[in-house]
């Protein structure tokens, strides 16, 4: 294994000695070593990114520097502010070499400007996700790659992503576009248009899927998510909570919020009929409580309802929340 070596300060100091008695000029030799940092991807500089810079023999602008929140950079030597908001580092560097030749600082200075964090960036995620997090867009993201660092669509992930940017108008008034992806074409590749790129300052919302809660005579009572606004309907509820249980009604009841909401309305339905298929399918909407009476026919009471609308548990109806 090569040895390890380490420098001390008396040691620099002793070869500094050395190469002036040699005459090498003192101004030819960096006063100190620049910083080292990790050196990220070169993007669209914004408020709150912190840069490094690097000029050759001059201490005081070489270090790290935080753009500020009005997207400029206050530097030693200068003056005036830098402009660096809506630059590529490169772009900066040159700011900084053009502003320390107009104000006399250096004559011909070269300078280098690296990203080391970004902060303007942000892409947020929350919703059906298994982990809700904030990162900063980098290189290239995606809308996949995004989903992906979340830990995926959680299971009961609903039909859509939505994908809200913000931008200024030619008025110089910030206002938001909202983008409504299906989740379909993402996890099937159908639409590959539909895993757009990010570059920061996005919100994702993934909303959960809409819900039915059927209750009574079911095997498996509990609150389900819908198959689809259009396509979960009584007998696909009764699918989903394994079937009817002996001594169940004729008639099933449908408690439907009011448009307006305050309450619920009742819609009875040929249940036996339907089974039969003498009768058409009826279609759930979202937040519909289904239930199956026994024979007698015992209607749910106003407090049962809201029992089961607020994810409670009744021994009355036998319903028990599945997550």
């Amino acid at each position: 294994m090569a040895p390890s070596y380490t420098t001390s300060p008396r040691f620099v100091t002793v070869i500094i000695f050395v190469l002036a008695s040699l005459g090498v000029r003192g101004q030819e030799l960096p006063a100190a070593l620049p910083p080292v940092s990790m050196v990220l991807p070169a993007e669209i500089l914004g408020p709150d990114d912190l840069i490094e810079i690097i000029v050759p023999y001059c201490t005081e602008l070489s270090r790290t520097f935080r753009v500020g929140s009005d997207g400029t950079l206050t530097l030693p030597l200068l003056k005036h502010p830098i402009r660096a908001a809506g630059l590529l580092p490169p772009q900066v560097a040159k700011e900084i070499e053009d502003a320390l030749k107009q104000e006399l600082v250096m004559a011909d200075p070269i300078v280098s400007v690296s990203a080391i964090e970004y902060r303007s960036r942000p892409v947020n995620i929350i919703g059906a996700v298994n982990r809700p997090l904030t990162f900063q867009a980098t290189g290239e993201t995606s809308l996949l790659d995004a989903i992906t660092r979340a830990g995926g669509f959680s299971p009961n992930v609903g039909a859509d992503v939505l994908v809200t940017t913000k931008y200024v108008n030619p008025q110089g008034l910030t206002e938001s576009k909202v983008q409504v992806i299906p989740v379909r074409n993402l996890t099937a590749s159908a639409d590959p248009g539909s895993n757009i790129e990010l570059r920061g300052g996005e919100e994702i919302r993934v909303p959960e899927a809409a819900k039915i809660f059927v209750a009574g005579n079911v095997n498996r009572p509990g609150v389900y998510a819908m198959q689809g606004d259009a396509d979960t309907t009584v007998v696909k509820a009764l699918a989903l909570s394994a079937g009817l249980a002996p001594y169940a009604a004729k008639n099933a009841y449908i408690y439907r919020l009011h448009a307006g909401g305050g309450g619920r309305d009742e819609l009875k339905i040929p249940l036996s009929r339907i089974m039969k298929r003498k009768s058409p399918d009826t279609a759930l909407r979202a937040d519909d409580i289904l239930y199956i009476p026994d024979n007698n026919g015992k209607r749910m009471t106003s407090k049962v309802l809201n029992e089961i609308a607020g994810f409670g548990a009744t021994t009355a109806t036998g319903l028990v929340i599945y997550r």
